[in-house]
C-alpha cells in the first residue's frame, strides 16, 4: 500500500454547545420517557439525529407538528425566535432550552442595543437557524442583516442612531474581520461586542485547520452540508494552503477518484460531528493506504455548559 501521512487537527468535533443540546434530549428522555420532541435539527448532524430518533425523539421544523400538549418539546442549539416560546407558552408546552449559551449572549446583546436605542447590523447567513433566532428576538425590521464586505460597504443607516453590530456565532474568523474593518471604516463610532461573538470552539477549529492546510494536499471536513461552521472549516482549507478540502457526512462519501495519489491528507471535524465519524474516516483510509497519524494540537479546550434546572437532577441520579 502507499504511505500516508495524516495530520488530525485538534480541536476538532464536538463543542460544549452542542454536547450540552444532545446531553438535553438524551436525559429529557430518561426523566419523562419517549417521546420526547424536538424543533428543528438539534445539532446539524444525520448521526447524532438519527441515533437520538433512534432513543425516541421526534423531530419536528414547527410546534403545530406536535398533536400531544403532554410531552416534553426541546428547542435546539441554534436558538430560537422569541414567538417560540411564546407560543409553546400559550398551549401550556412544557419546554427545554438548548439554545448555545454562547448564541444567549448574542440575542442579550440585540436586546441591549435596542433598550439603548442603538440601530443592529448583524453579521451572518440569510436563514440560517441562528440567524433566524437572533433577528426574532425583536420586532421585525429592527436587526438589519449584513453578509458580506459589499453589503457593508453599502449599507445605508436607517437612522441617525448610533449603530452596533453582533455577529452568528459560527462565522469565517478571517471573513468577518474584512466585514468589521469596513463597518469600522465607514462609522467610526459603530458599538462592537465586549467580547468576539464568533464563539470559541469555531474560532479554534479554524486556527487547527490554518496549522494543517499547508502540510496537506488535501483536507476532509467531518460535518453536515447545512452546518455553517463545517463549511467554514472547508473555505479555510482551501484558503490555507489545501489542494483540494471535501466536506462530507460519513466515510461512503469519500471520493476516492479525486484523493488517488495523495501522500499527505488532513482531517478534521465540524462542531456537531461526533468522534466515531472521524475515526470511520481514518480506518476508511487505512484500508487503502498504509497510515500514519500525528495530530496537530493548537488549543486546549475545557469549557463545559450548566444543564438546564429541571435536568439536573436526572444528572445527579445517573451518578
Amino acid at each position: 500500500m502507499e504511505p500516508l501521512k495524516i495530520y488530525i487537527a485538534a480541536p476538532r468535533g464536538f463543542c460544549a454547545g452542542v454536547d450540552r443540546a444532545i446531553q438535553i434530549v438524551e436525559l429529557a428522555l430518561e426523566k419523562y420517557g419517549a417521546p420526547v420532541y424536538v424543533r428543528h435539527e438539534i445539532v446539524h448532524n444525520k448521526y447524532v439525529v438519527d441515533s437520538l430518533r433512534a432513543k425516541g425523539a421526534v423531530f419536528v421544523e414547527e410546534l403545530d407538528e406536535i398533536l400531544s400538549d403532554d410531552r416534553p418539546v426541546i428547542f435546539s442549539a441554534h436558538g430560537v425566535p422569541k414567538s417560540v416560546p411564546e407560543a409553546a407558552t400559550q398551549r401550556n408546552l412544557f419546554y427545554l432550552d438548548a439554545t448555545c449559551p454562547l448564541v444567549s449572549k448574542v440575542h442579550k446583546e440585540a436586546i441591549l442595543h435596542e433598550k439603548r436605542g442603538r440601530e443592529i447590523l448583524l453579521i451572518g447567513h440569510a436563514g440560517h437557524p441562528e440567524v433566524v433566532g437572533t433577528m426574532g428576538q425583536l420586532p421585525e425590521g429592527t436587526v438589519n442583516l449584513i453578509e458580506t464586505v459589499e453589503d457593508a460597504r453599502t449599507y445605508t443607516p436607517k437612522s441617525d442612531k448610533t449603530l452596533a453590530w453582533i455577529s452568528q456565532t459560527t462565522l469565517s474568523v478571517d471573513d468577518t474581520k474584512a466585514i468589521v474593518a469596513e463597518l469600522t471604516e465607514r462609522f467610526p463610532d459603530i458599538v462592537a461586542p465586549h467580547k468576539d461573538d464568533i464563539c470559541y470552539a469555531t474560532t479554534n477549529r479554524q486556527e487547527a485547520v490554518k496549522a494543517i492546510a499547508p502540510k496537506c494536499e488535501a483536507v476532509v471536513v467531518v460535518g453536515a452540508p447545512n452546518s455553517s461552521n463545517s463549511k467554514r472549516l472547508r473555505e479555510v482549507a482551501l484558503r490555507s494552503g489545501a489542494s483540494k478540502a471535501f466536506l462530507i457526512q460519513r466515510a461512503s462519501e469519500l471520493n476516492w477518484d479525486e484523493l488517488s495519489g495523495i501522500t499527505t491528507l488532513g482531517i478534521t471535524a465540524g462542531a456537531s460531528a461526533p468522534e466515531v465519524l472521524v475515526e470511520e474516516v481514518v480506518d476508511a483510509f487505512r484500508l487503502r493506504f498504509d497510515v500514519t497519524l500525528e495530530t496537530v494540537r493548537t488549543a486546549h479546550e475545557d469549557i463545559a455548559f450548566n444543564l438546564p434546572r429541571e435536568l439536573r437532577t436526572a444528572t445527579s441520579a445517573a451518578e
